[in-house]
């Protein structure tokens, strides 16, 4: 297969360069349908590759949480895109072999194989084999004239086709359905931005889009004759305000030991001065004036830095890993440290390098962030941690997975 798809990849490269504007029209959409329709096709192949890694357990295997972590390490996918795809997989693998040959031979879109597939399964559910058979034969000759989301809609009638007898009592099943797909799409995604924003995109099922509705539309209206601000600006600040009522209220679970809390590391001397910008222990960085807000109504604890970022102090040691010592190595690691993960510090444990009970001390130079999976996979692997020169972890692989042993380093969070 390997050297298959290396040829294929041959194949498709002497087509990059080519000069499509030489191609006369009807050779044009002739050769934009062929392409189409062997991105359907390799997507059939991907799909039983990843179906057959995850099978396997190789991501766990080789450090990662699951496998669309790995595939987001590996593919350089997003995590949403990396679990569609395991998703995709087992829904192809364990649904009718009808959907995913109809893929293979590039005669549906994978949008329109996901339709299917989950249409077909409330079908199976509700009527059985041989009418889920027909729904495979019907949708798959149906995609040939509609889009992904016209199919949808006619998938919610399919039983009037297949199995007329049980379709008005199988129409609130395909409600349910829905109301399922609807709990497992259901995803939020905070992507920082170079300029130190973050934008927010996601899918909310229906009972949480009304909590959501519920406590900001309250909030976003207008303050007044004077008030310049778009309604997406006021939704923004409506949502702001929500999350200072929350922290507010005392009820959050702890984080990582500490209760819910903005934690902001700036420069004492610059503070005073009125100069000195702030960074979050998510690693965005926060302006001089909002730096002076937030230290209104702030802890301010003393940490020594030395020239490289490397905390020095944190004042008196403890026994564990929390207060001072936890905020030093949030500071320094900025999330889970293991190679490619990228679980930020409210989720992570603070290991001893050096386990304690083997006479390693709880110390800064003894300790790193690891997310509970890490953590633990650590422990019962041959991953060796050590820190750097600079002071900053890194990870030794074992040898059946680097025969080289290379030092790895964690590069999703920024480093100071």
């Amino acid at each position: 297969m390997v050297e298959e798809l290396a040829q294929a990849d041959d194949t498709v490269a002497a087509c990059v360069d080519a000069p499509a504007w030489a191609l006369p029209e009807h050779d044009l959409i002739a050769a934009l349908d062929a392409a189409h329709r062997l991105q359907q096709r390799l997507a059939a192949v991907t799909l039983t590759l990843i179906r057959e890694i995850d099978g396997r357990g190789t991501a766990r295997t080789q450090g990662a949480s699951s496998t669309a972590v790995w595939l987001r390490e590996r593919l350089r996918l997003t995590i949403p895109a990396a679990r569609r795809l395991v998703d995709d997989a087992t829904a192809l693998d364990t649904g009718k072999p009808g959907i995913r040959q109809a893929l293979a031979d590039g005669h549906i879109t994978l949008d329109q194989a996901r339709v299917i597939a989950d249409t077909v399964t409330t079908v199976q559910t509700t009527a059985g084999t041989e009418a889920a058979d027909k729904a495979v034969s019907l949708l798959t000759d149906w995609a040939g004239q509609f889009d992904p989301t016209q199919l949808r809609k006619l998938g919610t009638r399919i039983l009037d086709h297949v199995a007329p007898d049980i379709a008005d009592a199988a129409a609130q099943a395909a409600l349910d359905a829905e109301a399922r797909r609807a709990t497992r799409d259901r995803h939020l995604t905070l992507s920082e931005q170079t300029d130190g924003r973050l934008r927010l995109t996601g899918t909310l099922d229906t009972e949480t889009a009304g909590l959501l509705r519920a406590a900001i539309d309250p909030l976003t209206a207008p303050s007044g004759p004077d008030d310049t601000r778009s309604p997406g600006q006021r939704r923004h600040d409506a949502l702001a305000e929500v999350c200072r009522l929350a922290l507010r209220t005392g009820d959050l679970p702890d984080s990582g030991g500490d209760p819910a809390q903005i934690v902001v590391t700036t420069s004492y001397d610059g503070l005073t001065r009125q100069l000195s910008t702030g960074a979050l222990d998510i690693g965005l960085e926060l302006t001089p004036e909002t730096v002076r807000r937030l230290a209104c109504d702030a802890t301010i604890l003393p940490t020594v830095l030395g020239g490289t970022g490397q905390v020095l102090d944190v004042g008196r040691q403890r026994r564990l890993i929390t207060g001072p010592l936890r905020r030093a190595l949030v500071l320094r690691d900025r999330g889970c440290a293991f190679p490619g993960c990228d679980r930020p510090p409210r989720w992570c444990h603070a290991h001893h390098i050096h386990h304690w009970a083997d006479g390693g001390t709880t110390s800064l130079a003894n300790a790193v962030l690891l997310c509970g999976h890490h953590h633990r996979h650590v422990h019962q692997s041959d991953w060796v941690v050590r820190l750097g020169d600079d002071g900053h972890p890194e990870f030794i692989p074992p040898a059946w997975l680097d025969p080289e042993q290379l030092p790895r380093r964690n590069h999703y969070h920024r480093r100071t």
